[in-house]
């Protein structure tokens, strides 16, 4: 209706009543006193007596675990939480991580984990060598750790070039761990084109080593372009800062569950990686 045909309607005045002010002291915050009973809850604490004695760092860990996944604990040494559910541990490499001391990476421990494996980065498409690849392929077996070199393929480029340029640079030997195709993008290509030519890289480095290479990709990538195909071959999935990989547990071989740790002897922050099985079942793998 237009404003000039309403009626007006009278407006009665409303008195409004005051609230009278209690002049007492004002109640104590409800805040104040959940803070104050936290503080007396942790002052009454045994946990507190433990800070007393043992010092800071095993309460510091309690209060950050708390209420977390027991089976997932921090480590403060690695800076990283770590599944407990696995006995072997490992890292993998780039020329990202510089200049390695591989004697001071064996030596580090904390509790039962240590690293006893390493994948190091060898190959990039179908020019690119690592520059620090020949060092760390050299001096980590000299360390006492297991060593498996990888490649990170290209789906643009041709699948059995980039196998041999891969095989022209890494001599896999007795020990090893199986080479490993790093595959984690379709690099514009069809997923079906990407498959044809990552087929051709593994048929070529199985021919060519006798032993079957090992798939690394991450998990959705897994799942959105890999699950249900090559199946044969063993996984090593990226899934990080979860107490659980979600895939089934006979599917996988290796789980890169952080790629935040800290590492005696390198200068940068390292992928840190769980053997899905103990010492028996990684010398099964290695190249025999």
């Amino acid at each position: 209706m237009p404003p000039e045909k309403r009626n007006p309607v009278a407006k009665k005045t409303v008195t409004r009543k005051a609230t009278p002010r209690n002049k007492k002291s004002k109640p104590f915050p409800t805040q104040w006193k959940v803070a104050i009973a936290g503080l007396l809850l942790i002052l009454l604490s045994p946990f507190y007596y433990g800070y007393i004695v043992n010092g800071f760092v095993s309460t510091w860990r309690w209060i950050k675990d708390w209420g977390q996944d027991p089976n997932y604990r921090t480590y403060e040494s690695f800076n990283i939480k770590i599944p407990k559910k696995y006995s072997i541990h490992g890292i993998d490499v780039s020329y990202y991580q510089g200049k390695i001391n591989w004697q001071k990476v064996k030596n580090m421990k904390e509790d039962e984990v240590s690293i006893r494996f390493a994948f190091i980065k060898a190959t990039e498409g179908i020019l690119l060598v690592d520059p620090y690849f020949q060092r760390n392929w050299r001096e980590a077996p000299k360390a006492g750790i297991i060593c498996g070199a990888y490649h990170f393929f290209r789906p643009k480029r041709d699948g059995k070039t980039q196998a041999k340029f891969f095989l022209q640079v890494v001599n896999i030997e007795k020990g090893d761990l199986p080479p490993v195709v790093d595959i984690e993008t379709l690099d514009g290509v069809s997923p079906l084109k990407m498959r044809a030519e990552l087929s051709d890289f593994l048929n070529y480095v199985e021919m060519k080593t006798k032993v079957r290479p090992i798939i690394y990709t991450g998990l959705k990538f897994y799942e959105d372009y890999l699950d249900g195909n090559f199946d044969d071959y063993p996984l090593w999935i990226a899934h990080y800062y979860q107490p659980k990989l979600r895939l089934s547990k006979d599917r996988w071989k290796f789980w890169q569950h952080s790629d935040k740790a800290k590492i005696n002897g390198i200068g940068h922050i390292v992928d840190f990686n769980a053997f899905n099985g103990d010492s028996t079942a990684l010398a099964e793998m290695v190249v025999k």
